[in-house]
């Protein structure tokens, strides 16, 4: 698989309180954003089943997260991010077992994939970076992303972006370290908005993935990565 940026993150249950505090401990608001996310599967939701999600964000273009190694535990993930076209329709052709002619980009595709929408929905975001206290100052700061999607979910994520496996364990800490301080309890954990959206709109889908067990806490956005599915 092409080599991309390693996203780790934890979904949380936002409260009332929760930009407040963030402000306590020092942390930046970035910006307020929204957004439009679609994410396009097979007719069988193969690509989710595989624990891979395929995602248009409106104004970013495509990304396709990809599960990273499985050494995470807890209320945690971890994904390999591609964003590269090339390197997404490359992996798109390994994961369905399809060989792509010619060099299109993800659009292109599509069609010969078998690859349909699946989910679309509408995000409102306030995006915080905060560096903990005590850190390096040219150590890369945490993120922070509050989400409402327009189905009426709400979800929060802690992301660390790092390009080595072997920087993977100091981000779980630095996340679980923030976490705690934003009161999150030990092992709580958020379904991404893409899992919540089939849950509630394409209910047959939802228990496809449930029934191949696909998923423990995925993106979506998601990414929703965004995941987180982001």
């Amino acid at each position: 698989m092409a080599q991309g940026v390693i996203e780790v993150e934890r979904k949380f249950v936002p409260g009332p309180g929760t930009e407040e505090r963030l402000q306590e401990l020092g942390g930046t608001l970035e910006h307020r954003v929204t957004f439009r996310d679609s994410y396009y599967d097979t007719r069988e939701l193969s690509l989710m089943q595989a624990d891979h999600w395929l995602r248009q964000r409106e104004g970013s273009g495509w990304e396709l997260k990809c599960p990273g190694a499985a050494d995470v535990s807890g209320p945690h993930t971890k994904y390999v991010e591609l964003t590269a076209e090339p390197a997404i329709v490359a992996q798109l052709s390994e994961v369905l077992g399809k060989e792509v002619l010619g060099a299109g980009g993800v659009a292109a595709v599509l069609g010969p994939l078998g690859l349909q929408e699946v989910a679309s929905f509408v995000t409102k975001r306030s995006a915080w970076k905060l560096v903990l206290s005590g850190a390096d100052e040219e150590e890369p700061p945490l993120r922070v992303d509050l989400d409402t999607a327009d189905f009426g979910y709400a979800v929060g994520e802690v992301e660390a972006l790092v390009h080595e496996e072997a920087e993977v364990t100091a981000a779980l800490e630095k996340i679980h370290s923030l976490s705690s301080m934003l009161g999150v309890p030990a092992q709580e954990s958020a379904p991404a908005k893409l899992i919540v959206y089939l849950q509630r709109f394409r209910p047959q889908d939802y228990q496809r993935l449930l029934k191949a067990n696909s998923f423990r806490e995925k993106p979506q956005g998601t990414e929703d990565p965004d995941s987180s599915l982001g």
